[in-house]
């Protein structure tokens, strides 16, 4: 790496430090009182201006309970994400591994899933139900890892068990991320180590667009059961992207 490169790292980190101990003063300040749920979601929000990301946001999220059903290309959907709707998350257990992830993403209310934990996906479930009715605006990456940003992967649907099974009235939206001219750059895939690429966003020196295009929530059959609502989500991503010049098409 450079050395532009590598000053442009250490400002960088240097703001996030910065954000960061804010953050935790006003949510330790606001925790007595129980209102510190937004206090996460600021942080992440905060994130992605720090690290060159422009955000447009096209639609707006559903009124009420509401599960984005996203593409995943990197860990920067997250940031987008959370600016756009002060969404929560459903990650993977792998990010429950490190301790400091750990400990933010506990912050802002993420559930942990285990991939392939056929046995806990009841447990799964139910705990996805409660991080809806917890924070209103509840975000799973249906793909289950990130993609290069120019094919969505297959949809998994047996979280989305709990989309379909979900009480009273709840949102399902898809969303589409885009990344625009600047998608293969910033995905995150094959081997890459997650630090390697958070060091090769942060020494970036242009600026990049994303945009979360916030699509028409699912209705009526595509609601039936999980398998219709990864299928009716999926095809929605798909001809919203095909609009672009990227044009993403789905893997067999």
């Amino acid at each position: 790496m450079r050395l532009s490169g590598r000053l442009r790292v250490a400002s960088r980190l240097a703001q996030i430090v910065g954000l960061l101990g804010a953050c935790l003063v006003r949510y330790y300040a606001a925790l007595p009182f129980g209102r510190q749920g937004a206090v996460p979601r600021a942080f992440l929000a905060g994130l992605l201006p720090i690290i060159g990301g422009k955000l447009t946001v096209q639609g707006e999220v559903s009124p009420g309970r509401t599960f984005l059903l996203a593409n995943h290309v990197t860990w920067i959907d997250i940031l987008a994400l959370a600016r756009a709707t002060g969404t929560a998350f459903v990650a993977h257990d792998g990010l429950a591994q490190s301790a400091p992830l750990r400990w933010l993403c506990r912050l802002n209310r993420t559930v942990f899933v285990a991939r392939g934990d056929r046995q806990s996906v009841t447990t799964q479930i139910r705990q996805v139900r409660d991080a809806l009715n917890e924070s209103r605006v509840l975000t799973i990456f249906p793909e289950g890892t990130t993609g290069d940003g120019t094919q969505l992967l297959p949809f998994k649907s047996s979280l989305l068990a709990a989309v379909s099974q979900a009480e009273g009235n709840v949102a399902v939206q898809p969303v589409w991320i885009d990344y625009g001219v600047d998608t293969r750059e910033l995905a995150w895939v094959g081997q890459e180590p997650g630090l390697d690429n958070a060091l090769r966003v942060l020494s970036r020196r242009k600026p990049f667009e994303v945009t979360v295009h916030l699509l028409p929530p699912l209705s009526g059959a595509e609601l039936d059961d999980r398998k219709t609502i990864a299928t009716a989500a999926r095809r929605a991503i798909e001809e919203r992207a095909a609009a672009s010049s990227l044009r993403p098409t789905a893997r067999p």
